[in-house]
């Protein structure tokens, strides 16, 4: 008989877990705390909330991608010529145009279909096994297996296996790093929370699935599982957020929708003027198909496929990892930058910047070049300094170890890592002190004191070097005494001290010395550091029951020191290059608003005065509200998963294309909604490195705006080419028509003559101008208009000038060459070879110059692009080949044309070359856009 799960009450009116106190919470899951749930009772629940792991969304498959490749308009176009081809008998057109279409496809397809990897990845933050008590026994249970009132037992390494309320902890700390971005792991108690909607980051009773213990143990009781997770829920909003189209692929369905418009009212055109003209049906199609073939530029997918994987080969080498190929050209279109805090911006490396001491404040750096050796030798610096340091090496509890000589690694604590390697620096380190000090005792840190003490002696055979007999005689010791140093919160060490440091003594805590260093905590803070006070206290004797009333009381207060994960250094000035490029940097973190703001004001991303806002702004505010603000906002702290989409959305409704980077799990949706996502190489999760379209690998923001540059040097790229290929078709398409109204003239090119040009005569330049290098300013402009259109900026204009200049010469030579009856070397008629050859020569005067958008050749040079020579030079050569050897004869139709016929053509060629001069000439001159 089927066991009924107890219902666990989960209503509204209950209020969220993290607002009810412990027992509320027992209650509302129905479930003993000594004994845990029966395994009965875990079956039943098992069957009623399901396994605890998440669902993935069934995705895309290849043949579904493979439909939308071939039903593309233009791939379409391609078809119909291709079976009016077969109609007409005509095998070799058949051939070529359905190899065209099947490569286009297949190049399509591999893009496109990327498996997403970021569920798969989600699912292994899960822990494999899980510790918990059940009907009084502690048992290891498969992580799915977990249900609703599990009560699980919890310690430092622990993966936590799903959202779960604490209802008992012993310095319990958290890393969610992942999950909220808090950049240090969070204190967990099992008190109430009374705001309801606080954010994660503050909801410190709670754990969440994912996230890990770093220290102390706990026990907690299991409240969601599976897709009701906190992790569950990020899992739906990277399955339900739609991937945005990058600004060149929708530039590229507005040249399909252009194109295609063009080819049906050419081909319309051609088959009104050819049934007019008396041809024949056969011919009539055969012209429609040439046209149809002229019209669609096939080298097109596959010139911007290699084009972007040259470009994101060339950012690998900036250490920017592309992931999808669209991403490399939407750099160049970012707008604004939202960054991560935490290893982007910043170091992602605790580090002391700051010391002060009754009397003074120092920098860390500067303190360090005084350091001990000088302390001691000519009496420079601070001797507060020594103590303070030393007193921070001492009471801590991670490890030190030298890497090699001025670098060192830290186990445990970040923080107290950070007080581990200042002290190092200065010249006290911590297994050499501890060797002259052994501790002896210790009371250790607690969250309600915010404090922790350890009782050290001084050994009385040790060698004392010169730097650890300074500090005993600075704290006048002698072999066997003891002293106990404190470490904690200011405040809380504030109220157990009598006394203050000042000068090489103890001298008494006034009230003017209390204010004095409150005044200096608050300004520390207010600068986004984490501040740390340090004192001592002389024994006499061991005591016998060591505890705080007995060792942390009548403190000298030392001193504090201020904790920050610094700016990497590099980072302001690629701020500054990025708003000198237009694009706006912006900061979006879950750590402390304090925090964010004073490293966004020393980046340069905020100014003085500048709005933060918090997740808890943005949930009191709709979406509206947010677009209404989003443009003058560069700070937001303590945000969520949601937070971060809806700035993101707000951002992209404004008409912004948005980079948006991050490492956590948190992170996932966002990166995958915006423009373009920037997952972290070192730090990221494998969650967000699947769900971004670019790492990078050494997690620092100039990189991003390195690959931005990059990004607008193969836009300018795309552009290039693009203008090269359809100048081209567009001189094609009029040779083509104009032709067809000439009396006696046939068409002077065979479909597969179009196709050598478009694939091979004009593919292999367009390939060699897809490697340009960066124009000149391109850093120093504000980005395009994503909305620009793909033809704005003089692109239509160049196409119109070139293609008419290009189809009216070839017109005009082969009218000419027809009139007068030129023949070839062989006696057959020369005209529709002349047009072919010099079609195909013109077309590489034209890429030489559009080495520059608006320079002349003459100033850029033809040496920059050697690539493009060579280009240039197989291009002649191949063309060549197929009008002076029988095979080709045969194939394309062409006749071999005497030297003075080839010479006219080759002159006659350099009027487009001249013709593009000129437009940038007159661009030059303002004449010209």
């Amino acid at each position: 008989m089927a066991v009924k799960a107890p219902e666990i009450q989960q209503t509204n009116t209950q209020g969220a877990w993290h607002t009810v106190d412990t027992d509320a919470v027992v209650r509302r899951l129905n479930v003993d705390l000594a004994n845990g749930i029966s395994e009965q009772d875990a079956t039943a629940r098992l069957a009623q909330y399901g396994a605890n792991e998440l669902v993935e969304k069934k995705l895309k498959s290849p043949w579904a991608i493979l439909w939308e490749q071939i039903t593309n308009p233009l791939v379409l176009l391609l078809i119909f010529a291709a079976v009016i081809s077969a109609f007409l008998g005509k095998a070799d057109s058949v051939i070529a145009i359905s190899a065209i279409v099947v490569l286009n496809a297949i190049l399509g397809v591999v893009q496109e279909y990327r498996a997403e990897q970021a569920m798969a990845a989600l699912k292994k933050m899960s822990a494999p096994l899980v510790r918990v008590r059940r009907g009084g026994r502690v048992s290891d249970i498969e992580s799915r297996s977990v249900v609703p009132g599990d009560l699980v037992l919890l310690e430092a390494g622990s993966i936590v296996p799903a959202d779960a309320r604490l209802v008992e902890s012993a310095n319990l700390r958290v890393a969610e790093a992942a999950l909220t971005g808090e950049s240090q792991p969070v204190e967990k108690a099992p008190g109430v929370i009374a705001d309801e909607k606080a954010p994660l980051g503050d909801r410190s009773n709670m754990v969440y699935m994912g996230t890990s213990v770093t220290y102390g143990r706990g026990t907690a009781l299991i409240v969601e599982t599976g897709m009701q997770t906190e992790l569950g829920r990020i899992a739906e909003l990277i399955q339900g957020v739609e991937s945005e189209k990058t600004p060149l692929q929708r530039r590229m369905d507005e040249l399909g929708g252009v194109l295609i418009r063009a080819a049906l009212i050419v081909m319309g055109i051609a088959v009104v003027v050819g049934l007019i003209a008396g041809d024949s049906i056969q011919d009539v199609l055969l012209n429609a198909v040439a046209i149809a073939v002229a019209v669609v530029p096939e080298g097109l997918p596959a010139v911007v496929t290699i084009a972007l994987a040259l470009g994101a080969q060339r950012m690998l080498r900036r250490r920017a990892l592309i992931r999808k190929l669209p991403a490399v050209e939407t750099l160049g279109s970012v707008t604004t930058i939202c960054s991560d805090k935490t290893g982007t911006l910043t170091e992602n490396k605790m580090t002391v910047t700051v010391m002060d001491v009754a009397g003074s404040r120092a920098k860390m750096d500067e303190a360090v070049a005084v350091g001990m050796a000088r302390l001691i030798t000519d009496g420079s610096g601070n001797s507060a300094h020594a103590v303070l340091l030393a007193g921070d090496a001492l009471c801590n509890d991670a490890a030190l170890e030298q890497v090699q000589p001025g670098e060192w690694k830290t186990v445990g604590d970040p923080t107290e890592g950070a007080l581990l390697v200042a002290a190092a620096n200065y010249g006290l380190v911590k297994p050499h002190l501890e060797r002259v000090f052994p501790r002896v005792g210790e009371v250790p840190f607690d969250s309600d004191r915010k404090r922790m003490t350890t009782i050290h002696t001084l050994e009385a055979n040790a060698t004392l070097s010169d730097s650890e007999g300074y500090v005993a005689r600075l704290l006048n010791l002698r072999p066997l005494d003891y002293v106990a140093f404190t470490k904690g919160a200011v405040d809380t060490m504030l109220d157990r001290s009598t006394h203050v440091w000042y000068e090489g003594k103890a001298v008494p805590l006034t009230a003017e010395w209390r204010r004095r260093i409150e005044d200096a905590t608050n300004d520390l803070a207010q600068n986004g550091l984490r501040v740390l006070g340090m004192g001592f206290r002389h024994l006499t004797e061991l005591p016998a029951n060591i505890n705080p009333e007995t060792v942390e009381i009548d403190l000298t207060f030392v001193g504090m020191v201020g904790i920050i994960d610094p700016p990497r250094k590099e980072v302001k000035d690629a701020v500054a290059v990025a708003k000198t490029a237009g694009i706006r940097p912006v900061m979006i973190t879950g750590d402390h608003p304090l925090t964010a703001y004073a490293i966004a004001r020393e980046l340069g991303i905020a100014k003085e005065g500048d709005q933060v806002l918090t997740g808890h702004d943005l949930n009191q505010m709709s979406q509206t509200d947010l677009e209404n603000v989003v443009e003058n906002v560069a700070v937001y702290a303590r945000v969520s998963p949601e937070n971060k989409l809806n700035i993101v959305q707000a951002l992209q409704t404004k008409g912004h294309i948005a980079a948006m980077t991050g490492d956590g799990v948190n992170d996932a949706p966002a990166l995958k909604k915006s423009d373009i996502g920037v997952a972290m190489g070192i730090t990221g999760t494998a969650v967000s490195k699947e769900a971004s379209d670019m790492v990078i690998l050494d997690d620092n923001f100039a990189t991003i705006v390195s690959a931005v540059e990059e990004g607008r040097t193969i836009y300018d790229n795309v552009r290039r080419f693009i203008k090269y290929l359809l100048a081209s078709n567009t001189g094609e398409l009029i040779v083509l028509l104009t032709t067809q109204l000439i009396a006696g003239m046939t068409l002077p090119l065979t479909t597969l003559q179009i196709l050598w040009m478009n694939l091979i005569t004009d593919g292999i330049p367009a390939l060699a101008l897809g490697v340009e290098q960066a124009e000149k300013g391109g850093m120093k402009r504000a980005p395009y208009a994503p909305n620009e259109s793909l033809f704005g900026r003089g692109l239509g204009r160049h196409i119109v000038i070139v293609g008419a200049l290009l189809g009216i010469s070839g017109v005009a030579l082969g009218y000419w060459a027809f009139a007068n009856n030129i023949t070839a070397a062989n006696g057959a008629p020369a005209w529709n070879t002349m047009v072919f050859i010099f079609l195909t020569i013109a077309q590489m005067g034209h890429a030489l110059a559009l080495r520059s958008h608006r320079e002349s050749i003459f100033t850029v040079g033809l040496a920059g692009n050697r690539l493009l020579i060579g280009a240039v030079i197989v291009t002649i050569v191949l063309q060549l080949i197929a009008i002076y050897t029988p095979f080709f004869n045969n194939l394309f139709n062409t006749n071999p044309l005497t030297l003075d016929q080839l010479l006219i053509c080759l002159v006659l060629s350099t009027v487009v070359f001249w013709g593009v001069e000129l437009e940038k000439l007159l661009m030059r001159r303002g004449i010209l856009k």
